[in-house]
């Protein structure tokens, strides 16, 4: 039998994929994080089928779940929250799997990035204003950096910078921001993005911490760095101009 990792989206129960809500509705087992995956959407499971809130478990326990699913005959539907791709812990799930000889596929989902960016009705990608996004993460009380990948090296990069799993440290973070980009750059924090307790807060590198502290933005939230962040601005795409060569 197969273990799907599948993506559930940001938050919202209808950003699941086609794809990923055949998968849920099929398989009698279900993996999925508690605290970020709505109700709603494990209504979908199909009925009697074997439900596992992994919040509290180790590496280890999730495999023994996923190996015996197999073993039992069963498919499996490993919700991710927002898109595996990005900070799932898909890569390490899929070397134990592997190593059992279990057999598994991905199904991609909506990532917190694109449902924040849409909280912010902005392009993350303005021509003239911004060409590239880099996706990155606070180091703190988690895996270390790899060489070359330190906030300081982002932001002194340019482009725009989406960070998970930092809002906890936002004053912190906003410090090493500081060392490369002015006071003026502008920043949002997106919380929730796409749930109905959305939160999207807006201002600059001089002022957001403040305005996360207020708010009492504690987790599930990504931080948008970046001159994209609300411009009215920028060139107008060539893909579209009436200059370009069409056959």
């Amino acid at each position: 039998m197969t273990v799907r990792f599948v993506g559930a989206g940001p938050g919202a129960p209808d950003l699941i994929t086609v794809r990923g809500l055949r998968a849920l509705a099929t398989s009698p087992v279900c993996l999925y994080a508690g605290s970020l995956v709505p109700e709603e959407l494990l209504g979908q499971c199909p009925p009697g089928a074997h439900r596992v809130d992994t919040a509290r478990m180790t590496l280890d326990e999730i495999t023994a779940e996923l190996v015996a699913a197999h073993e039992a005959g069963h498919d499996v539907a490993r919700l991710c929250s927002g898109d595996p791709s990005v900070f799932s812990a898909v890569a390490e799930q899929t070397r134990r799997l592997d190593a059992a000889g279990v057999p598994w596929e991905i199904v991609p989902g909506v990532p917190a990035f694109a449902a924040a960016a849409a909280a912010l009705r902005t392009e993350l990608t303005v021509p003239g204003v911004g060409q590239s996004v880099v996706l990155t993460r606070d180091a703190a009380n988690a895996t270390p950096m790899p060489p070359g990948e330190s906030l300081d090296v982002w932001a002194a990069a340019g482009g725009t910078l989406v960070l998970h799993l930092a809002v906890q440290r936002c004053a912190s973070v906003v410090d090493a921001l500081l060392r490369h980009r002015p006071p003026s750059e502008p920043v949002a924090v997106v919380a929730r993005a796409s749930r109905d307790d959305e939160v999207v807060l807006r201002g600059t590198l001089a002022d957001i911490a403040e305005q996360v502290a207020a708010a009492d933005v504690r987790r599930t939230a990504v931080i948008v760095v970046g001159a994209v962040v609300g411009t009215s601005g920028g060139d107008e795409s060539h893909l579209y101009s009436a200059t370009r060569a069409r056959p």
